[in-house]
């Protein structure tokens, strides 16, 4: 079974090209190396196309959305809010220990406003827009992920990541 993620870049500069995103690349390739063949990467400005995208990858049924952007103190960092127009539940608990992680390194990981939560049978997850914080965010995720999914799924525990 092949096993299905998106990324959702949400940056407005790498969008328009001002700029090579760095981060969707990186989780992207964490994804590959834990099975996750498919992983899709869409590059967005921030604000409202976040919604969109989000919207469309929760109705393509991907398993796993994750987004990196957005998710700090700026006026057009919206990427939390949007991402509650589409989740059902809240997972606080990620969200917290990605924070808690990213403190160690810089203070200013506790500035992060991302969210995780489910809605269906998909797991939706915002990492921060700096690839410290990305790997931070997917540290955290190497050990629910798969868990996650397979309780999504219906089944009690899973395999890789």
């Amino acid at each position: 079974m092949t096993r299905r993620a998106i990324v959702i870049v949400a940056s407005t500069r790498a969008a328009r090209g001002i700029y090579p995103d760095a981060t969707g690349p990186i989780i992207a390739r964490w994804l590959d190396e834990r099975g996750w063949r498919d992983a899709r990467v869409v590059l967005v400005p921030d604000g409202d196309p976040v919604g969109a995208a989000l919207r469309e990858a929760v109705s393509a049924s991907a398993p796993v959305i994750i987004t990196t952007g957005g998710t700090g103190v700026s006026p057009t960092d919206v990427t939390p809010e949007q991402t509650r127009t589409v989740i059902d539940r809240e997972l606080p608990g990620i969200a917290e220990e990605m924070r808690r992680r990213g403190a160690e390194q810089t203070p200013h990981a506790l500035l992060s406003r991302g969210i995780a939560g489910v809605t269906g049978r998909t797991v939706v997850v915002n990492l921060p827009g700096s690839t410290g914080g990305v790997r931070d965010g997917l540290a955290v995720l190497d050990g629910v992920l798969a868990h996650v999914v397979d309780q999504l799924a219906g089944r009690d525990h899973g395999g890789a990541s």
